[in-house]
């Protein structure tokens, strides 16, 4: 058990890390790392190299940004077997919306409780 927190701390760490360096060394804007790391989890779930490292590293893999874009490509590739081309574009949101609605709920009741700076 104290072994699958570590290896979650170490893989979220690096993943981390790596977004980090993204912004430090390359000098990339946040907006630019979090693409990256969304497009990243895409391609490494069209690889099929995404889920093994969710295995291996349960929350240390599903937390980071980089599980976006493997949700993504999951879920488009499950549906486009089941409904084709349309399954491509369901699927994607088929699979994100609650995450996309609770960022929105959410973003919007903090507007309203606090004051912006700006």
């Amino acid at each position: 058990m104290s072994a699958m927190f570590f290896w979650a701390f170490v893989v979220g760490g690096l993943i981390c890390v790596i977004g980090q360096i993204l912004m430090d060394v390359f000098k990339l804007t946040p907006a630019h790392t979090l693409a990256s790391l969304v497009v990243a989890g895409a391609i490494l779930d069209g690889f099929g190299l995404y889920e093994p490292l969710i295995d291996f590293a349960g929350a240390g893999a599903t937390i980071p940004i980089t599980s976006f874009g493997n949700s993504l490509v999951h879920g488009a590739l499950q549906e486009a077997e089941k409904h084709g081309i349309i399954g491509v574009l369901t699927g994607m949101f088929e699979v994100t919306s609650a995450g996309i609605s609770a960022a929105i709920v959410f973003g919007f009741i903090g507007a309203l409780l606090f004051r912006p700076k700006g």
